[in-house]
């Protein structure tokens, strides 16, 4: 993993890092794998609103101090939990971009050129 994930790791209980460190295994096994590591993606995605839109909002404080003491917590150990997606327009922009780059690469054919582009 990463430094800055494996350095996040130590701090954590050792169920979460042995969590951390299937999942690290998971996706390293799907590389390459687009359609694999898009299934894992959405997994994560699934169990992280499952985790946050049951389990976490039912143990929301209640109180003043409990609520001071969860949002200290997050502000000093780095912010809300967001699993971000990935904007089609910027997916479809780097596909291109590498079709571009590939089409470059190739030596010029004009009878490649016009069946391809027909």
């Amino acid at each position: 993993m990463g430094d800055r994930i494996d350095g996040d790791l130590e701090r954590l209980p050792s169920d979460l890092q042995e969590l951390a460190q299937l999942v690290e295994q998971a996706a390293h096994a799907r590389a390459g794998h687009e359609v694999g590591l898009l299934q894992l993606l959405r997994l994560l995605e699934r169990l992280h609103g499952h985790v946050r839109d049951g389990l976490f909002q039912e143990a929301l404080p209640t109180n003043r101090q409990r609520l001071y003491a969860l949002l200290r917590d997050i502000e000093i150990n780095g912010g809300w939990p967001y699993i971000q997606r990935m904007r089609l327009r910027s997916f479809l922009t780097e596909i291109e971009l590498e079709w571009q780059s590939a089409d470059e690469a190739r030596p010029d054919n004009p009878e490649e050129n016009l069946r391809r582009d027909n």
